[in-house]
């Protein structure tokens, strides 16, 4: 029978309120901006098109504001339809409206496509001389990263076509993706459970709950296998046949083009991480089930509670004041900020049949603010899935500053506010904890989630990349994509761990594979940064916390090497990935010592 915490227990959790963005789906302000921006892309259109190259400065970065107007209207309209669909994607008129609302956007960007074209066709020196203007040097950030691209710009017929099937090619696949895993129910007892609850039932204190979770897991993935496996094959032949359009030389390289960091350092990256293996993962697993008095422990073990820990519910106020406290010791201003997602309705919290699995920041538009979704199960990494959300949240409203061309920030610097809120809040809680037992416990429960997030996540990448190169090849059975799946997860998790029936199909629930292609590395990144970082923030005299929230205020205007410099870091640096793992090595170290 599986275990449930009591509603009570939790507290009441916070639902959000999307009528800052629109009152409804049918609302007349939501037509009313969609025939708006309809109407003001084709007057743009008819107005730049062909004429950029004879653009002064002004006349240019004028342009460049109108577009980004446009941009932060279209966002607003996308962002209210992605975030109602997340709460009911097995809702068939709440699919239908998500698909609309695509399919409407992407007709108005339709008349765009040309501008980025265009802008990318203007010689060097011609832009050069043009940026001097104040109206267009404000956007030589983006300009920059924008042109970036021109070596994989295809003609504009092409780029037109790719955009304009977009909804009924990737976008199509995405949703009958998330639709699927949103309405698979997983049989445990006499419950049928959620993609969230049943994930949050592996880490129950029961092993009983734990092995019958990820036997229901595998067995309801394993049934719908061959879908999966169609989409994953779909998905992969349609970027392989972009790539080679693009003359991406990789895979994994349009991902690190649009993350802004060069090949070089992602190869150190996941190099860096692939070797750490047995100092890391090998070595801890191979602790925990010492821990157990097992020589191995099975795969619904990994996330088991350890022997002596409490496994209590946390309640939501709680979880919020811990992260709050946490937050204002660090920076009474990023305290502030996170505060108004409490005080306001900007989080989602409750597990619910339909919704989205996992957690979420999204920023919506700099004309609005961000909104988080949880599942929130009372759990101590459900606390911490807060800080991470919150950290994220925090940064999108400290970046919205910068506007819709320059908020944005690529994933690899995007994960570095969120991992450094666990940080904070997980060095507060240790902090507070006296008894040398529990001490052990949150240790060892921190050196789980940074494995997770920064090993785990490379071995995840590991498997893409060896789907893609074999998709090149020609289409991949589902039992063929299992067997890469345990094949990296072995490399990574070591002997301590063994990988049973049902767990070949585990790759079925991640979304990001589906989502955005080598995502996952980005996690690995912002880790070892943020150990890299935490390090330096332990050592250092007063103003860190100002020249960090300068940092995040930076959005996307800035690279990483410029963003690190004033902390005395460098990406390039091999010594600076060894650095961060060597803080979770660290620790392992200190288990050890406490036997």
């Amino acid at each position: 029978m599986a275990s449930n915490a009591a509603p009570a227990a939790i507290d009441a959790l916070p639902e959000w309120d999307l009528s800052d963005l629109y009152p409804a789906p049918d609302s007349p302000a939501l037509q009313a901006d969609l025939a708006r921006a309809a109407a003001d892309a084709k007057a743009f259109r008819a107005a730049h098109e062909g004429r950029l190259a004879g653009l002064d400065g002004a006349g240019l970065g004028a342009a460049v504001a109108a577009y980004e107007r446009l941009q932060d209207l279209l966002g607003r309209i996308m962002s209210y339809a992605q975030l109602v669909h997340s709460r009911a994607m097995s809702d068939e008129t709440v699919g239908r409206f998500y698909q609309t609302m695509q399919e409407r956007v992407t007709d108005i960007t339709s008349d765009l496509i040309f501008f980025t074209l265009e802008l990318n066709r203007i010689e060097d020196d011609a832009l050069a001389a043009r940026l001097a203007d104040p109206a267009l040097a404000r956007y030589a950030p983006w300009i920059h990263d924008t042109r970036a691209f021109r070596p994989h710009q295809l003609s504009d017929e092409a780029e037109q076509l790719l955009h304009d099937k977009s909804v009924a090619g990737r976008s199509a696949w995405v949703r009958l993706y998330d639709e699927t895993t949103a309405a698979l129910r997983f049989p445990v007892g006499d419950e049928r459970l959620t993609m969230a609850e049943v994930l949050h039932h592996m880490s129950d204190r029961s092993p009983a709950v734990r092995r019958e979770a990820a036997t229901s897991l595998g067995q309801v993935l394993g049934d719908n296998a061959r879908l999966f496996a169609l989409v994953t094959n779909t998905l992969a032949k349609d970027k392989e046949i972009e790539d080679r359009w693009r003359r991406f030389a990789r895979p994994i390289s349009s991902r690190n083009l649009s993350n802004f960091v060069e090949d070089e350092v992602v190869d150190a990256l996941l190099a860096a991480v692939r070797q750490s293996y047995p100092t890391l993962t090998h070595r801890y697993y191979a602790l925990k089930a010492r821990w157990f008095g097992q020589d191995q422990l099975d795969h619904w073990d990994r996330n088991a509670p350890l022997p002596g820990d409490d496994d209590r519910v946390i309640p939501w106020s709680e979880a919020r004041d811990t992260v709050l406290g946490a937050y204002h010791a660090f920076s009474p201003e990023m305290a502030a900020i996170g505060r108004r997602f409490f005080d306001q309705p900007w989080i989602d919290a409750p597990v619910k049949p339909g919704k989205a699995s996992g957690a979420f920041a999204h920023p919506t538009v700099p004309s609005a603010h961000p909104y988080l979704l949880l599942n929130y199960q009372g759990k101590t990494r459900d606390v911490m899935t807060l800080a991470h959300e919150l950290g994220h949240g925090v940064h999108q409203v400290l970046a919205a500053g910068q506007g819709p061309l320059l908020a944005d920030t690529p994933l690899t610097l995007a994960e570095t506010a969120s991992v450094f809120g666990e940080m904070l809040t997980f060095q507060a809680m240790l902090a507070r904890e006296t008894e040398p037992a529990r001490r052990r416990i949150m240790l060892a429960t921190k050196v789980e989630d940074m494995l997770n997030t920064a090993v785990r996540q490379v071995a995840l990448c590991e498997f893409e990349r060896r789907l893609h190169d074999r998709r090149r090849e020609g289409e991949l059975t589902a039992k063929e994509i299992g067997l890469l799946w345990r094949e990296t997860q072995g490399e990574s998790l070591g002997p301590a761990i063994r990988l049973g029936q049902g767990y070949e199909w585990y790759w079925a629930y991640i979304p990001h594979f589906i989502h955005t292609p080598f995502y996952v590395y980005a996690y690995a990144f912002g880790d070892c940064l943020v150990n890299s970082l935490y390090s330096v923030y332990q050592g250092a005299e007063a103003g860190f916390a100002a020249k960090y929230l300068d940092m995040l205020r930076a959005g996307g205007s800035k690279r990483h090497r410029e963003l690190l410099a004033p902390f005395g870091l460098d990406a390039a640096d091999p010594a600076f990935w060894r650095r961060g793992l060597g803080v979770v090595e660290g620790m392992i170290d200190e288990l050890e010592r406490m036997g």
